[in-house]
C-alpha cells in the first residue's frame, strides 16, 4: 500500500470519527439529544393525562397509566420510577398522585398546547379539526419563558378555540362552567361555550354540522334519537351521545335585546350599532377590532361584498374596513331603523 493510501484512508477515518463523535455537530451527540427529547415527551404527556385524571377527581394506576401510553408494564414501571426520581409523582394506594413540581409542569404543558391551539386558528388560519394534533406536537420542550413569550404575542387570551381555559404564569384558570346541550330548555336561546374534543369522532361530527364557539343556537326538539337545534338561520341535527359535548351557557345582557345579531348576518346597505364583542373573541383579535374602531356605540353599514362573498367590507368612523365572516361573526350589533 503506497503512502498516498494510507493518508487518504487516515483522512476517511479521521472524517468518520469526527462525524460520529463531534462534541457539538457528532452523530453520537445528535443521537443522545433526540433521546433525551423523546424521553422528556414521554414524561410530559405522562404529567397531562395525570393531571386530567385527577381534575376528574380519581387518580390513575400504572396499569391505566401504560394502556394510554401504550407502553408495556415494565416499561411503564421505569417511567414511573423516573419521575418519581425527579419528584414528579408519588405512588400510594390509591393511584399515582403529582407533587407540586409535577402540577406545575403538568399545567405549563396544558397552558403551551392551548396557547398554540389559539395561534394556529387565529394567526394560522388552521382547520379547526387539525389543531390538537398540530398543537400536542408543538407543546413539547418548551420553557417557562418561552411559553409567556407565546402568551404575551397572541394578547393573553383566555380560552382556546373549544372553549377550554387557558392557565395564567402563576397556573391558575377561570374556568368556565356551561350546561350540556342534552340539558338544555327547548325554546330558550343559549350560547355555545364550549366544544369537547374528545372522542375525535364526535367533534368531528360538531364541526361538520356547522356549529361553532360563541354561537347562537335554540333546542327545537329533542327526542331519545335525536336533537333539532337552529341559529336562527339553518337547521343542525345531532344525535344525543354527540349533543353532550356541546356546552351553552345564557345569552350575555347585552345579547338579550331585540334585533341584536352578528354583524356577519346585518343585511346589505343596513346601518347598525355595535352592541358588543363577543366573549370568545380573544387575544391580538379583539385587539384588532378594537383598533379599527369596533368599538359598543360605533356606527357601522355594509358596504360592499367582494365576488365570493367574502371578507366583506363596511364602513366605520369614515373608514372602509374588511372582514372575514368568522370576524364579523364575534361582533354584535343592533339594526338601526
Amino acid at each position: 500500500m503506497t503512502i498516498g493510501w494510507v493518508l487518504m484512508l487516515s483522512l476517511v477515518f479521521a472524517f468518520v470519527l469526527a462525524a460520529i463523535f463531534h462534541p457539538q455537530r457528532g452523530l453520537l451527540k445528535r443521537l443522545r439529544a433526540r433521546s433525551t427529547r423523546a424521553q422528556r415527551e414521554q414524561v410530559e404527556d405522562a404529567l397531562k393525562y395525570l393531571l386530567q385524571q385527577e381534575q376528574s377527581g380519581r387518580y390513575a394506576s400504572p396499569e391505566a397509566l401504560a394502556g394510554v401510553m401504550g407502553l408495556t408494564g415494565a416499561d411503564a414501571l421505569k417511567l414511573i420510577t423516573r419521575m418519581e426520581t425527579q419528584g414528579l409523582i408519588t405512588s400510594r394506594s390509591g393511584g399515582l398522585q403529582l407533587t407540586s413540581d409535577g402540577e406545575r409542569w403538568a399545567l405549563q404543558i396544558v397552558r403551551a398546547h392551548r396557547l398554540w391551539e389559539r395561534y394556529l386558528v387565529d394567526e394560522a388560519r388552521l382547520p379547526l379539526e387539525k389543531v390538537h394534533s398540530e398543537a400536542e406536537r408543538r407543546e413539547h420542550g418548551m420553557t417557562a419563558e418561552q411559553v409567556d413569550q407565546l402568551d404575551a404575542s397572541l394578547g393573553y387570551p383566555l380560552s382556546d378555540p373549544h372553549g377550554d381555559p387557558i392557565p395564567d404564569r402563576s397556573g391558575q384558570v377561570i374556568v368556565v362552567s356551561g350546561t350540556p346541550l342534552t340539558a338544555w330548555e327547548a325554546g330558550q336561546p343559549g350560547r355555545i361555550v364550549h366544544l369537547e374534543d374528545e372522542p375525535p369522532l364526535a367533534y368531528a361530527q360538531i364541526l361538520a354540522q356547522g356549529l361553532r364557539l360563541g354561537q347562537v343556537i335554540r333546542v327545537l326538539e329533542a327526542t331519545p334519537e335525536r336533537l333539532l337545534l337552529s341559529d336562527g338561520e339553518s337547521e343542525f341535527r345531532l344525535a344525543p351521545a354527540v349533543a353532550a359535548n356541546v356546552f351553552l351557557n345564557p345569552l350575555p345582557e347585552a345579547m338579550e335585546q331585540g334585533g341584536v345579531m352578528p354583524l356577519s348576518e346585518l343585511p346589505d346597505k343596513t346601518s347598525a350599532e355595535i352592541v358588543a364583542l363577543d366573549d370568545a373573541c380573544q387575544g391580538f383579535t379583539r385587539r384588532r377590532l378594537l383598533d379599527l374602531g369596533m368599538t359598543p356605540g360605533a356606527r357601522l353599514q355594509p358596504e360592499m361584498r367582494n365576488f365570493f362573498g367574502d371578507p366583506r367590507a363596511y364602513r366605520v368612523r369614515g373608514t372602509l374596513i374588511a372582514l372575514r365572516r368568522e370576524q364579523a361573526a364575534q361582533i354584535w350589533v343592533k339594526a338601526l331603523e
